[in-house]
Formats: structure tokens, sequence, C-alpha cells
């Protein structure tokens, strides 16, 4: 047997004061804290701005950072790349002011980067001391997104069958992008000239890369102001109060032992679709071990590379960036709503948390040139994963599952008869949780958003028909999950239709009682005697000039039993259109009166209280997490795995 292991790093957890900002001016601390959270939103706001890109622009599927010196992120709204493959081929004392540095490249990343699309422009800052002398690289500041096309075998460079990095696009290891304040012209021309959308790829880059040359230039004044010693202090201070709240208020609420929870993604785009394993060990160490009071999360037992492109390079740098991936689930464990959303996640979470991974060859820790473009597969279900786990060990008080990103689109001709590809991130539904409905058509990326129904008829050949929420998506429980979107597209001129999606056999899991939402899937022509479903996984679905494309997406996974739910909210959710009166009766026990449309709808709530019993007494025993019906199919006809049940 194969025992897990650590990620070698270059880079520890290190601070920059001898006190780690101990003796930082609390007042200060106050002042940097804010100074960062608005150079941060103004660098995101002045990309969104100038970009071209309808992904950059619109759907705004890119985030900024700020990291200090020792290359640890002091930004706790989003997560964001590493910069470490950047120190690690660029020694700081050889940076210059005016220096932009540019990387894409998965296997050279250190694992902050997932697939080739996204790409990554890093801008150091500096400072000059009170005594001269030459400047010295303080901070630095990053952006990174998902752009639309950087080559590779198909419009989008994610392709659903690669079996190789190599069909995915340009990689691009770090490089100089900008030099001493001059573009490198030749850097920029390879890497539009291997996109298919060349002016929009330039367009981007310009703007990502004066958005973070702006905010290093605000960060330089920042420590012009207040002198490097203090805001070196400051940062410490940040960074150590992150890590003794969560100590103090998230560790504290799960006790120390051993769980193991397990989940899967159904396909990998080359074989048929089967349970692709990603299983989390979590040990919660007493405060008197040896080597401290934290969080293991062990991925042994995590299924072997795939031959498609849903593999993760997560065993890089410590696990540094899944680290501050995962960390915003163990938010959910704060003493209120209103306090975790005050909860930042930057590096004060890395000491708290060790990570053991298994040796080489597994979804997440893949052998190059193993392809990655579709690692969301495993990144997002890993989110899952530890909030089921995580679930195990507090009876429950963790959301439901949901899967709140996929990729899907239209390329071709428009009606000018120009090349065009339109590609959109479609969120869903969130997990119910035990105090609250899931929330509705929700993104994993904050601040993203589906593309203006404006936009894209202006831009691209269709018509939206209709976007609205995908009823009885949600999954049924005391407290529902959220909805999905059903979106219509009518082609004006024929097309090409593209997806990167899972969850389309395995639905979002409800947990405690609570159902399974419903999975994603895609139908052209509905409700007509030409329907057709698409695979989730797709590349070039033909769909000819009048035809109409459905996307319905997750919905989140329910909370509860759902006939514990106030009969007065299933009421309501029919009257708003998000739960029929067919699964108002057959999940919740509700036997409704009356109508929505002669506005008289109710509930009759001694024959309620009946069917609940009746449903009650012919129900089996559950496990603690609800699947729904699509494990049964790719399990070999288990209704749950062994590590569903308490």
């Amino acid at each position: 047997m194969t025992t897990s292991r650590l990620a070698p790093t270059d880079f520890p957890f290190d601070s920059l004061t001898p006190d780690s900002g101990a003796g930082a001016d609390p007042v200060l601390v106050e002042i940097v804290q804010g100074s960062l959270a608005a150079v941060e939103m103004e660098v995101e706001t002045a990309i969104g701005r100038t970009s071209r890109s309808p992904m950059i622009r619109d759907a705004h599927d890119f985030r900024a950072g700020i990291h200090d010196r020792k290359m640890r992120k002091l930004t706790g709204r989003s997560y964001s790349a590493l910069v470490h493959p950047v120190a690690r081929d660029f020694p700081l004392e050889e940076m210059v002011p005016g220096d932009v540095f540019f990387h894409n490249d998965v296997y050279e990343s250190e694992g902050g980067i997932g697939h080739l699309p996204d790409l990554c422009v890093t801008v150091p800052v500096f400072h000059t001391s009170a005594q001269g002398g030459k400047p010295e690289v303080v901070a630095f500041v990053q952006a990174f997104g998902h752009h639309d096309d950087i080559g590779g075998a198909v419009p989008g460079s994610m392709p659903s069958g690669a079996t190789s990095v190599y069909e995915e696009g340009l990689m691009v290891p770090p490089i100089k992008l900008w030099d001493a304040g001059t573009p490198v012209q030749s850097a920029l021309r390879i890497m539009t000239r291997n996109s298919r959308m060349p002016e929009a790829l330039a367009a981007d880059l310009d703007a990502e890369c004066s958005a973070c040359l702006m905010g290093a230039q605000r960060l330089g004044e920042l420590f012009d102001r207040y002198g490097r010693e203090s805001v070196e202090s400051a940062f410490d201070a940040i960074i150590d109060n992150t890590t003794k709240t969560y100590r103090r208020e998230i560790l504290s609420q799960i006790p120390v032992g051993t769980w193991v929870w397990e989940d899967y993604a159904e396909h990998d785009g080359v074989d048929e679709p089967k349970l692709h394993t990603q299983r989390i060990t979590l040990t919660k160490t007493a405060a008197d071990d040896p080597e401290g009071e934290r969080l293991i999360f062990d991925f042994a037992g995590t299924s072997p590379q795939a031959k498609g492109p849903i593999n993760h390079c997560g065993d890089y740098s410590d696990g540094v960036f899944l680290k501050k991936w995962l960390a915003p689930i163990l938010r959910n464990l704060a003493e209120t709503p209103e306090r975790m959303a005050e909860l930042d996640v930057n590096e004060g979470i890395v000491p708290l948390i060790e990570m053991r991974f298994p040796p080489k060859g597994t979804l997440l820790t893949p052998e190059f040139p193993a392809p990655t473009n579709a690692r969301t597969f495993v990144i997002l279900r890993l989110l899952g994963v530890l909030s089921g786990v995580i679930a195990k060990a507090v009876d429950g008080r963790m959301p439901a599952d949901q899967e709140t990103i996929r990729y899907t689109g239209v390329y071709g001709k428009d009606l000018e008869d120009r090349s065009y590809l339109m590609r959109e991130v479609l969120g869903g539904g969130s997990g119910g949780r035990y105090y609250a409905d899931g929330e509705d058509t929700i993104h994993v990326v904050p601040d993203s958003r589906n593309l203006p129904t404006e936009f894209t008829e202006s831009r691209f050949p269709f018509i939206v028909e209709s976007l609205g929420l995908a009823v009885d998506s949600g999954g049924a429980g005391q407290f529902r999950g959220g909805l999905g979107y059903e979106k219509r597209l009518r082609m004006l001129k024929d097309a090409h239709f593209m997806s990167i999606a899972d969850r389309s056999i395995l639905a979002c899991w409800g947990v405690k009682g609570g159902k399974a939402g419903s999975p994603f899937q895609v139908i052209i022509n509905p409700d007509t005697p030409q329907e057709r479903r698409v695979d989730a996984l797709a590349d070039d679905e033909f769909v000819a000039a009048g035809e109409v494309i459905c996307i319905r997406t997750t919905g989140g996974g329910g909370w509860g039993d759902p006939l514990e739910r106030d009969p007065d909210l299933v009421v309501r959710d029919v009257t708003w259109a998000k739960v029929s009166t067919d699964a108002a009766l057959d999940d919740y026990g509700v036997v409704l009166t009356g109508s929505v449309r002669t506005d008289d709808l109710a509930h009759d709530a001694d024959a309620t209280e009946r069917e609940r019993q009746r449903i009650r007494d012919a129900r089996p025993e559950e496990p603690f997490f609800d699947r729904g019906p699509g494990y049964e199919r790719l399990s070999g006809g288990s209704l749950s795995a062994e590590v569903d049940w308490l």
C-alpha cells in the first residue's frame, strides 16, 4: 500500500518581521488592510472597463490579488494564482520597475494555474528607502483570468477529448511580457498569433498589464507614505490575525478525530462515463499535538489520472494553492452567516492546513503531459468533498452540494460572415444550509455573471428566447437547494455548440435527509419531434439556423428532511414557480388547495400531515448523503457509497 506525502516547496511559510507583526500599530493595520482591498478593487475595475473579450469584460471571469515579497497572499476577497513560479525563475533582486511577468503553463505554475486559458500577469512593487539606493521589491500585484482562445485543437482552447496538454493551446512558462516599462512585442506577437481571437487577446493583456502596473504604483505610494518597516509589520499582522481567527472561531468547531468521504467526476471526455474518485480523509489534531493544532487533508484513495482533460496539478509548493482554494468552505462553520461573510481567506490559513498527496499519477497529481483543460471537474468537486467530510464531523452543519460553473457556447460565422466565439460561464444553484435555502443561479467566481442578453443579441447570430430559473432543479429539503438556470437560444445562422460541464449524471448531493438537485442538461429543439440531447462534453455539436438550444444548469442539493419543510414555504415556492405542484406533493408531501391562476393557492394542513406520515412510514432507512439516481447507474447498481453512512 502506498502512503501519501507532503508536496515539496522552495517557499516555506515565513514572516517579514521578527515578531510576525505583533508590534504593529493596530490603527495602521486597519488602514493598510483597507488600502489593499481598495487597490485590488481598483485593479479589477480597470480590467473590467478596458478589456475587450466577453469572458473578461462582461462575464468578469478574472481575479486580482496582492502578495507580499514572501509570496504570501494579503487580500482575501477571492482566490488568485501564485507568485511562486515568477520568483522561482526571476530573482527578486534582478527585477526592475516596469517589469511585467506572464505565465500560463500549468506544469510550471507551482499549482497556481489550472488550465491554459487562465493567463496570469504579475507586476512587482518597488520601494526606495529614505537613504536612497536601488529600488527593492516589496510586494506583487497579480491578475489572472480565463481568456477566450489561446490556440489548441478547438475554438476556446478546451478540447473535451484531449489526451495531451499539447492539444490544449500555447504553453508559456514565466517570461517577461514588459521589460522595464516597454512591452516585449515579440512575446505578445507569439501569443496573439496562436489565438483565434488575436485582437481581443491583445486588448485583454494590455488591460491586465496596465491595471497591475497602476496597482503597483498605488502600493508603492503606501510604502512611501508609512515606510517599509511599518507596512511590512502590518502585512504580518494581517496574516497572523487570520491564522488566530480561524483557529479560534473555525477549527474549534471541529472535534478531534478522523473522517472520510468521497465524491466523483462522472466522465473525462475520452472513456465511457464512470466514477472518477476524489477522496479526503480529514483529521483534526489536538491542541497539544507535537506539530500543532491543524487540519490534515489526505487525498489518498483518489483515482488514477484520467486519459481526458479532468486532471488538476495540486501537488506543488506544499499544496498552497489548494489550501487557499478549499479554505472558504471552512467559513461555513462560523457562528453566524454574518460572521462568515466577514472572514477573509488570505495566507493566514496556510499554517492551519496540512496537505498530503498520493504518489504521482492521480487526478490530483498528474504527470506531464496529462491534459487539464476541464480541471474544474476535480477542483470544484473537492469543494464538495471537503464540505461533505466536515458535515460528517459536525452532524451536518454544512451546506449541501453545488456545481456553479460550466462552460457553454456557440461559434461559427455571424450574419456578416465574420468568425465569432461566444462562450459563457453559467452558474447554478447552491446547496441548502442548516438555516436557509440555497441561493439561485450563483457563480463560483465572485462578481462573475451570465452575459447580458442585450450584448449577446447585438453581437452574435442568435436570439435569447428565454432566461429564467429551472423549475424543480433545487434538491428538496427542509431547506431547499437553490435553482439553476434555464436558457434558450434560437440560432439565426448555422453554428456549432460547445459544452464543458460535469454533473450531467451525478447530481449535486443532499445531506441529512435532503435530496439531490437536478443534473445539468442540454436539449436541442426541446418539446418537438426533433428533440435531441447533447452530451455535457461537446466540442462541435452542429446546430442549424432556426433550431433552439435549451440549457438547464444544476440545482443545489437540499438540506434536511423535506417533510420537515414549512408547508407555507412550499406554497410560496409553487407561487413563485420554483417548485411544481407535482413536486410539492411528491417531494414535500404538501396537499395544495386552490391555484396560482385564481390567486388562492394554499394547503390543507390535515391532509398534508396525513400524506407526510404515509411517506415516512413507506420509505426505507436512508444514508446521510443523497446522490440522486445517477449514482446507481455508474456504481453498478449501488444506491449509495459506504462512506455515505455515519
